[in-house]
């Protein structure tokens, strides 16, 4: 005697696919939460503050600006970094800064990178050469003009690769701009120099 055909029931699969979707759904919106109140809570125990910086002190020296709008001069920098963290410690991988004037650059040198421990006030010295760099547009007049007055405004920028250190954890790198301006330097050392507070940008 032959036997009835049995055919598979597509409905019942349905209920167990959207099953399997609904776990997987639950799941990843678990590990959400679970890395959100991870970050919520290393932030509250942490209490980051804002990274502070100023030029402390800057000199020129070797001005000589030729007929030719070719400028050599050698300037000195000392710029103060401070972190106000109790908990957190920075590496400065690498360090560049420039010097600037009228949006033309001047000359560029990397700094040596450091540590920062938490609560620390380190002081970055940065010595720059104009190597018979070309000048363009007004801005050799302007040097002029500015040279004969006893002082210039320069304006110093920061760029650096840094990490954080919290306790034993590490971040990835992150890239850090401080910019600086107007810093105004005095060719006359008897003239004091006023310190030029940065922005970070990062």
């Amino acid at each position: 005697m032959a036997q009835p055909l049995t055919q598979s029931n597509p409905q019942a699969t349905k209920p167990k696919s959207s099953m399997l979707l609904r776990y997987i759904a639950i799941i990843i919106l678990a590990l959400i939460i679970i890395v959100g109140l991870a970050v919520l809570i290393s932030w509250l125990v942490v209490r980051p503050k804002n990274l502070q910086y100023s030029v402390e002190d800057a000199s020129i020296h070797n001005f000589n600006l030729t007929d030719a709008n070719h400028l050599y001069a050698n300037f000195d920098f000392t710029i103060r970094s401070k972190n106000p963290n109790s908990k957190v410690s920075l590496y400065y991988d690498s360090i560049e800064v420039s010097v600037r004037y009228e949006d033309q650059t001047l000359a560029t040198n990397a700094v040596q990178p450091f540590f920062q421990p938490h609560k620390n006030v380190t002081r970055m010295h940065a010595r720059l050469t104009a190597q018979t760099v070309a000048l363009y547009d007004s801005v050799p007049k302007d040097l002029k003009l500015e040279r004969s007055s006893g002082d210039i405004a320069l304006d110093v920028f920061i760029r650096a690769r840094i990490r954080f250190k919290v306790g034993l954890l590490k971040t990835r790198h992150r890239t850090l701009r401080i910019s600086c301006s107007p810093v105004l330097v005095n060719f006359s050392k008897a003239k004091s120099f006023e310190r030029a507070y940065c922005d970070v940008e990062m």
